[in-house]
């Protein structure tokens, strides 16, 4: 099978958020098993270069219709390691993606709406039909309506399109001269509720819905987000228009790239091991404290690895971190704050904390450094808000760290509670999970993995030892995606 992936990131080289290791893990799940696969990406100034290779100009003179007129960008082709991928570089004083950063311009809807149709014109003049074109998320969504509305007429129209939705909070609402700019210059007809209006702006356009409405099939990145976005507030306000197409809409989980994360053969800890040599994780625990200046001592060690910002709970962060040091525990922070008030308020935490050597704050994104974590910490926490997908909990299994989460999205398809969990028996269990979203459920869930930790260490060993052997790789994902492409295709 033809399948083209059209995506506004790709780990390691654009990558802001898991969309890119989502992308990326996908594509060469794919690849590896025959299929012929290409990625279509910006060509971002800020990317990371040194992750492509034989980069080259694969396409010189592509003309993009845009407004009245048309844009000049130059095509280039390069490998990601091993996975093959085009980028499109504008040449126009808009320049829309020499910016210095992937999002938060005041012209993204632009901006990704350019790309969109750069990439279909893309395809269309180099004569690549693909079987498949799949597309993420609301950079992608003008996708599906184009391809339906124009370019079918002009020799593409046996493309299927799969999309997928990494986030429902981000839907690229705009006004209607995107669609001018694109040549979708219909108004009264594309402002509609059946079609992109927005639901709940009627003067409004809104991109991911579009997608949703004009895809072959639509998807989420786990069972219960998809649950959560048609019947809960997670849809933000689609809830609607997915019932609309229920029959063409569903979850599938992320799934992990264990050449990379697996401690059987992470070069970033310093000692590899795996279920059946499981006391040699102790030793990372040991470099972990080494390397942070924490004490070495019988204790327990709870983590934290991710952004600190509202869909992370990061309220419920900051109480398990200091729930974690009553109960004579250490705790370690990797992450980032995405707004002011929050970056503030840990930044203070750490200059309080800074010599307490139970509690380390690395307030930053360290790759290597986020391994070792995962290595030697026996407990980590996941308090979301919402968690589409969430991939740390799945790392931390994997890494025999015994998750503690809140039961939303894909951390309850992943994480079952040791104690309470009815659809698993004990021996299937591998972790906690909590529901509420204030501190006492929290505590509720973290005073459960302690006490096994101190009166019964065998028993937690065990609980660490079922999860690692939980299979999260893509392989299942990859499976169910390729369902999905014949599905559509047939």
């Amino acid at each position: 099978m033809y399948i083209v992936q059209i995506a506004s990131e790709c780990a390691p080289v654009i990558k802001a958020g898991g969309l890119g290791d989502v992308v990326y893990g996908l594509s060469r799940e794919l690849d590896n098993r025959g299929h012929c696969v290409e990625l279509i990406l910006p060509m971002y100034d800020c990317m990371r270069y040194d992750h492509i290779w034989g980069m080259h100009e694969a396409y010189r003179d592509l003309w993009v219709p845009w407004y009245g007129g048309a844009i000049h960008c130059s095509v280039f082709y390069g490998t990601v390691h091993g996975v093959k991928c085009f980028f499109i570089q504008p040449h126009s004083g808009d320049n829309f993606f020499n910016r210095g950063h992937y999002y938060g311009a005041l012209d993204d809807h632009f901006r990704f709406a350019f790309f969109s149709k750069a990439a279909l014109e893309f395809l269309l003049k180099s004569n690549k039909r693909p079987d498949i074109i799949h597309c993420h998320d609301w950079q992608t969504g003008l996708i599906p309506v184009m391809l339906y509305e124009m370019y079918k007429f002009h020799g593409m129209d046996r493309q299927r399109v799969c999309y997928t939705i990494h986030n429902f909070k981000h839907q690229g609402i705009t006004g209607i001269d995107v669609l001018w700019a694109t040549g979708l210059n219909n108004d009264l007809y594309y402002l509609n509720y059946d079609r992109l209006q927005d639901n709940f702006n009627g003067s409004a356009i809104n991109l991911m819905k579009g997608g949703i409405v004009y895809a072959n099939y639509v998807n989420t990145v786990s069972p219960h987000h998809a649950w959560e976005a048609r019947f809960e507030n997670e849809g933000y306000g689609l809830g609607h228009t997915l019932e609309v197409h229920q029959q063409k809409f569903g979850g599938i989980l992320n799934g992990l790239d264990y050449s990379i994360w697996s401690p059987e053969v992470d070069r970033y800890i310093p000692t590899q091991y795996g279920v059946e040599d499981f006391e040699l994780k102790v030793q990372n625990k040991k470099a972990l404290r080494e390397r942070l200046l924490l004490r070495d001592e019988d204790k327990p060690l709870i983590a934290y690895i991710g952004r600190l910002d509202d869909q992370k709970g990061v309220h419920l962060v900051h109480h398990a971190m200091y729930y974690a040091m009553a109960r004579n525990a250490q705790f370690v922070l990797l992450g980032s704050a995405t707004a002011p008030d929050i970056n503030s308020w840990f930044w203070h935490e750490k200059q309080h904390l800074n010599h307490n050597p139970d509690v380390h704050l690395e307030l930053s994104f360290n790759e290597e450094l986020s391994h070792l974590i995962y290595a030697g910490a026996d407990m980590f926490v996941v308090p979301s808000n919402y968690e589409p997908c969430g991939l740390t909990q799945m790392i931390a299994l994997k890494y025999g760290t015994v998750p503690i989460v809140r039961g939303v999205g894909g951390l309850i398809n992943t994480v079952f509670d040791k104690d309470y969990d009815q659809f698993h028996r004990p021996e299937e269990r591998n972790g906690y999970v909590f529901f509420q979203t204030d501190s006492s459920a929290l505590e509720s869930a973290m005073h459960r993995a302690l006490e096994l930790w101190y009166t019964n260490r065998e028993g937690f060993y065990q609980l660490a030892k079922q999860g690692m052997r939980y299979d999260y790789s893509w392989n299942d994902p990859g499976d169910k995606y390729l369902e999905v492409y014949d599905f559509i295709k047939a």
